[in-house]
């Protein structure tokens, strides 16, 4: 499939970014992806799954068979545009808004999920905040704490809170980011969380060994979403993904088949894993 390439049009949103709002408007599967019952009988918490990839997954997932709660700060246009994607795919969608930087709002989602569906097997940790600021100085002590309390400290609720409703054979999947590898020095908070996602990630691989439960995450390069035109400058936007190998930004869909495969109890000796869907850049 031929994805757009840039020059971009330059645009900017407020944060956090409206999807039809984009130019162009990004793919999250819904014409392309196909399902092969994968992940049947399964359920699965997404945060962030109002759009971008987070849409992207819970689309793929419905598709392959699983129930879907879709985790969201407070886009409730978008999340409803997920959950009538999920059921559409025939299977059931929970819409679960709030500020997952709580850890009370962490555990009441987790278990909404499970008492829903019945079962937790699945918990996709893909909900992100970033802001792009040029120096050191320029970072207020605000947004250096909400950047973590979002992309780390809600991860080891979430991931504490469901744990113990995991049976053998459950997955976390957590977003890290080709910045945990190569930081970009523009996005310091946000890189500094995406590097210690990965090592949590790995820690609680080792950790839950043991007990089945595998803990994986996927590194994406530039990907197509609202938070782009939301956090970054114009010049960026409308060159978003250029310097890369492929010459462009991923889309959302392209992601969904990282996720699905580390969903996907064929994939039981997958475990402290990093996949890395960087359109060519290496990650060492």
């Amino acid at each position: 499939m031929a994805y757009p390439r840039p020059p971009f049009p330059q645009q900017t949103q407020d944060l956090p970014g409206s999807t039809q709002d984009m130019q162009p408007v990004p793919d999250h599967g819904e014409d392309s992806y196909r399902g092969s019952g994968r992940l049947a009988g399964m359920a699965a918490l997404i945060t962030g799954a109002d759009s971008g990839i987070g849409r992207a997954v819970a689309l793929a997932y419905a598709r392959e068979g699983a129930d879907v709660a879709i985790s969201y700060l407070s886009e409730s246009a978008e999340a409803d545009r997920t959950r009538e994607l999920v059921e559409q795919a025939g299977q059931r969608a929970l819409v679960l808004p709030g500020d997952i930087q709580s850890a009370e709002h962490c555990r009441e989602i987790v278990a909404r999920t499970a008492d829903s569906f019945g079962r937790l097997d699945i918990l996709v940790n893909n909900a992100a905040h970033q802001m792009h600021f040029d120096t050191l100085e320029d970072i207020p002590d605000e947004e250096w704490e909400l950047t973590f309390r979002t992309n780390i400290f809600s991860m080891f609720y979430l991931s504490k809170a469901a744990v113990p409703l995991m049976k053998e054979g459950g997955a976390i999947i957590n977003a890290a980011s080709v910045n945990s590898d190569m930081p970009n020095p523009g996005l310091l908070a946000y890189a500094s969380t995406k590097g210690a996602i990965q090592n949590f990630s790995a820690g609680l691989a080792q950790s839950l060994g043991a007990r089945g439960i595998r803990v994986n995450c996927v590194a994406p390069g530039p990907v197509w979403t609202p938070l782009i035109p939301a956090t970054l400058p114009k010049d960026s936007v409308a060159n978003f993904g250029a310097n890369y190998p492929m010459g462009r930004p991923a889309q959302p869909a392209e992601l969904a088949s990282a996720y699905v495969m580390l969903a996907d109890p064929a994939s039981s000796y997958t475990s402290g894993a990093t996949i890395a869907v960087t359109g060519g850049k290496p990650i060492i």
